[in-house]
């Protein structure tokens, strides 16, 4: 899982979420806590990983990640245990499959 969570930094270093996202090293530091999970059906949310922050305005399943956190609107932190996590995501591949599944679900 640190593995993944590795990689998945080292990409989104290079790109930028839709909500202006931060990973922070310490969990007292996140607005809120992320799990990735294995399957689409496991997920409160779909998220996709835009390059552009102009794709992500206002919508919760486009994630733009950034590089400082002065220019992040969401600080997350990402968790090796499900049930340390306030949402479950999945990434997935295409814009048009990012979609918010648990209607509760508001990351800001």
């Amino acid at each position: 899982m640190k593995l993944l969570t590795a990689i998945f930094c080292a990409l989104l270093i290079c790109t930028t979420f839709s909500h202006n996202i931060y990973e922070v090293k310490l969990k007292s530091q996140a607005d809120i806590c992320i799990y990735i999970v294995p399957y689409k059906s496991q997920a409160d949310l779909l998220v996709y990983i835009s390059k552009f922050s102009s794709y992500a305005k206002n919508k919760d399943e486009i994630f733009h990640f950034v590089n400082l956190k002065s220019q992040a609107d969401i600080k997350v932190y990402f968790v090796d245990l499900k049930s340390q996590a306030d949402v479950c995501v999945y990434f997935v591949d295409y814009k048009s499959e990012a979609k918010i599944k648990n209607k509760n679900i508001k990351l800001k």
